[in-house]
């Protein structure tokens, strides 16, 4: 197997190497008001052997090999069945991708993850990003396992729990005054005049390729739920489902995720992809980008046709509070080719869903993760309710609790 990165405009194609970030011809054409250009994609040639997958569970491909990445437990996160909240919505096949559980609380580890290892095999001592939070104690957490320093660029009015969370890894903070737009041209402005390694999302490309891996972990845990249940039912049905073919995992028919900045549904999409590349699904499922009203560029550009504006974002839901989506161009044309949708939710109903997600499922969310299940309660009535439905929650409700006590009256 030989990786390598792949223009999706253009075609061309570069190494996997330190200081490539785009395809420079591409970027070069990026247009006023308009996101990052030139965002590449990580893509291989040949058959891939054991050898070549980060793991044997899953059997992830990626272009770094296992041994480069750092001794934390990354990925792997519960795919479970809320059974209030099949009741509740009348869905019995809505499942939960419970990625509050990683080791910093966010889904942005995945990405993280793979960026370390990539510092690992070159060699590379610092990382250097912009966030909204997130990101910044993920790579700050994933950072200090590896050995690696992090320096982060984060707006003064991050949560305090996130610009915590930065520090007590040990990272290096700086608080931008402005948005993250500012804090994206601060860390690249840095990472340029010093030669650190950017994590910034999307214009890394590991950044997409790190969080393929939740596809790969949902196809195979619907299709290991799938086996239970046969087995619950007839004292056969596990042998009759070890007789399918290894690689007969199961897509999901919809997958509802939250998006700021395009590089998480990029990611979802890319996984699946590759899922279907491999043999493995037969087919993509239908998947919703699930925006706050006042952070809505791809859903408005998904719905003019590709226009962009760039409008300041106006939301409680900081993960996905964006001006202008980093990877938007990236995410709009998956969503195009794959017939995704999207959908808007306002400040309130996020509010709502982040309440009704704890005390009917027990799991405590941040709003913009709450976003995905707000998305799913506006969306319903357009799905089959026979459907086996995939709500991606991304971050713990402990990240941002003055938001969460808005939604409880309390502030």
């Amino acid at each position: 197997m030989r990786w390598l990165y792949r223009c999706p405009a253009c075609g061309a194609e570069y190494p996997i190497e330190k200081g490539r970030y785009l395809c420079g011809p591409c970027a070069d054409r990026r247009g006023p008001g308009a996101p990052i250009a030139g965002v590449l994609e990580c893509a291989w040639e040949g058959e891939p052997a054991a050898g070549d997958f980060l793991d044997a569970k899953y059997s992830i491909p990626l272009p770094v090999e296992a041994r480069f990445f750092p001794p934390i437990p990354v990925g792997d996160t519960p795919l479970w069945a809320p059974a209030r909240l099949r009741e509740e919505t009348g869905f019995p096949g809505l499942f939960i991708k419970d990625d509050t559980c990683e080791p910093t609380g966010s889904f942005k580890d995945r990405a993280s993850y793979l960026v370390a290892a990539f510092a690992n095999k070159h060699g590379i001592s610092e990382i250097a990003l912009a966030s909204t939070g997130n990101a910044a104690s993920s790579m700050a957490g994933v950072g200090a396992a590896a050995g690696l320093k992090i320096t982060v660029f984060l707006p003064a009015n991050a949560p305090v729990a996130k610009r915590v969370q930065v520090l007590q890894y040990g990272a290096e903070l700086h608080q931008v005054d402005g948005n993250y737009d500012q804090a994206i041209q601060e860390s690249r402005a840095y990472s340029d005049r010093t030669g650190t390694l950017s994590r910034n999302t999307a214009y890394n490309p590991l950044t997409i390729e790190g969080k393929k891996t939740v596809s790969f972990e949902i196809a195979k845990q619907l299709a290991e739920a799938d086996m239970r249940a046969a087995d619950r039912e007839t004292d056969q049905g596990l042998a009759e489902q070890s007789s399918a073919p290894s690689g007969a995992w199961r897509a999901p028919d919809e997958v509802f995720v939250p998006v700021g900045d395009g590089v998480i549904i990029a990611g979802v999409y890319k996984g699946f992809e590759d899922l279907v590349k491999l043999g493995r699904i037969p087919r993509m499922p239908r998947i919703w980008a699930c925006q706050a009203e006042g952070s809505s560029a791809i859903a408005r550009a998904l719905l003019s046709g590709g226009a962009w504006e760039t409008v300041a974002a106006t939301t409680i839901a900081d993960s996905i509070s964006v001006d202008l989506p980093s990877n938007g161009s990236q995410a709009l044309s998956k969503l195009q080719r794959h017939g995704g949708r999207a959908v808007t939710v306002s400040d309130a109903q996020m509010l709502a869903a982040q309440r009704l997600l704890a005390s009917k499922a027990g799991l405590f969310a941040e709003p913009s993760s709450s976003a995905a299940l707000a998305g799913f309660l506006k969306a319903k009535a357009q799905i089959a309710k026979d459907a086996i439905v995939v709500l991606l929650v991304t971050g713990s409700g402990l990240k941002d609790i003055k938001s969460a006590m808005k939604g409880l009256g309390l502030e």
